[in-house]
């Protein structure tokens, strides 16, 4: 398990979520793409971050449907 993982998920979605288009299957799945490419750009493999998060999809969308409905992030 990886809590570096999951801290630089935290801090990821909380700096690129407001600049994500929607919640489409496309808009994740190239969030997902980002987020991947920026964890390995400082050393972190997506396998820490799916450790502990179960669905990076999953985390993802929830990220942009609740920051689209105005709901605290």
């Amino acid at each position: 398990m990886s809590t570096r993982g999951i801290n630089f998920l935290d801090k990821w979605l909380d700096s690129n979520v407001s600049g994500l288009a929607s919640s489409d299957v496309i808009s994740v799945a190239e969030a997902i793409q980002k987020l991947f490419a920026d964890a390995k750009a400082i050393g972190i493999s997506s396998t820490e971050i799916e450790e502990e998060t179960g669905s990076v999809y999953e985390t993802v969308l929830d990220a942009i449907v609740h920051h689209e409905a105005g709901l605290p992030e």
